[in-house]
């Protein structure tokens, strides 16, 4: 499947980024700026089931794929959030990036997940201005907005593909690339064995203190300053 990108700056370096379930490309608004005054041309992608790109027969494997049948090999950076962490990790042999980094990645969603996905599904069917806002009262404006316009354009039955991740262990074996895991404080995806591990297999971790799962929205100076010596 052919996903929709989205391109901004012109330098001679690239960076991809992936977002994380119920978003699009939309929601690195903050991140792409960053990394275009920085010199990069970034390449933003909507997943499956997401924003402009098509939908259906959703499967972790599909969106690694996806990745990989999308965005550019080689590229200097590529940058994935939870869902989008995950699909990254499926696609990173084939895209070889020069450096990957992994925010709150998927790779270990708590098993209760499943049973709160009725729920998420009324909250995206029912988000206002005001409730996003409420539930995340550190982010800016335009993250609040780009939130809705995510959900507005997110396909409900990508919730499946959520629930089988929250039933299997989706651990990467080894660290492809040179390979960054970020994580939220505390993480809603790798727990302090998991964090132990990826270490084992070959990945630096940094907790970014006090940042909840989205923490290139909750904690922007944070993501960012997570990211030393990997831009």
């Amino acid at each position: 499947m052919r996903l929709r990108t989205h391109e901004a700056g012109t330098g001679d370096r690239t960076a991809l980024l992936v977002h994380g379930a119920m978003s699009d490309h939309g929601t690195w608004h903050a991140v792409r700026d960053h990394l275009v005054g920085l010199g990069y041309r970034v390449v933003g992608v909507d997943m499956r089931g997401h924003g402009a790109s098509p939908r259906g027969d959703y499967s972790a494997e599909a969106l690694g794929q996806d990745l990989a049948d999308s965005l550019p090999v080689g590229a200097d950076l590529a940058i994935g959030h939870s869902m989008g962490a995950l699909s990254l990790s499926l696609a990173v042999d084939r895209l070889r990036p020069a450096r990957a980094v992994y925010s709150d990645p998927a790779f270990a969603f708590p098993p209760q997940l499943a049973a709160a996905i009725p729920a998420m599904r009324r909250m995206v069917a029912g988000a206002t201005f005001e409730s996003v806002r409420a539930a995340n009262p550190r982010w800016s404006t335009a993250d609040v907005e780009a939130e809705l316009a995510g959900f507005a354009a997110f396909d409900p039955d990508f919730f499946d593909v959520m629930a089988e991740c929250a039933r299997a262990d989706r651990m990467p074996a080894t660290a492809v690339v040179p390979s960054l895991v970020q994580l939220a404080d505390p993480s809603l995806t790798v727990d302090s064995d998991g964090a132990r591990l990826l270490a084992e297999r070959g990945f630096t971790v940094r907790t970014v203190g006090g940042a909840g799962h989205c923490v290139h929205r909750d904690d922007l100076k944070g993501f960012l300053g997570s990211l030393e010596g990997w831009l």
